[in-house]
């Protein structure tokens, strides 16, 4: 009996002492992703929840100061202020009109404070629309320019 009580005890600690930091550390990195929209009716609930919320970056809210930056996130009419205080610089596709994405939490103070940035161009990688500068255009203008270069030579 002593023998089982003697290993069974520290075990028993040791299981516990993980299964606590498991629990606590999902309960930390846990994110709820929520519109503006959404944020905004969820009453006090709000300033005690990790949070993602997405948006477009409103046109000439971006204020930089080296890491620090503060915007404005527009979606479905509703705005939100956002500030990042990130140790990373925001990404280079963070720019007007761009997609992003921050998490963080809502401040009584009336700011979202993000501690992430994401940002996609959404139509950097995008397939070219028709008379939009696609590769048809930019295709036609080589034999041009070569011509051009050589106007004495026939062909």
């Amino acid at each position: 009996m002593k023998r089982s009580l003697k290993f069974g005890i520290p075990i028993l600690i040791i299981v516990c002492g993980l299964g606590y930091l498991a629990v606590s550390g999902v309960e930390e990195s846990k994110s709820y992703y929520v519109t503006i929209k959404e944020m905004k009716e969820m009453g006090d609930g709000v300033y005690s929840k990790r949070l993602r919320v997405a948006g477009n970056v409103l046109p000439g809210s971006i204020h930089r100061q080296g890491t620090h930056v503060q915007f404005t996130l527009s979606e479905q009419g509703r705005t939100l202020d956002v500030v990042y205080n990130g140790t990373e610089a925001p990404p280079d596709t963070f720019k007007d009109n761009a997609q992003a994405l921050a998490e963080g939490s809502f401040g009584r103070d009336g700011l979202f404070h993000a501690k992430q940035l994401q940002a996609k161009c959404a139509s950097k990688y995008g397939p070219a629309q028709p008379g939009q500068g696609g590769e048809q255009q930019q295709s036609a203008s080589p034999p041009e320019k070569a011509e051009a270069a050589a106007p004495g030579m026939s062909r």
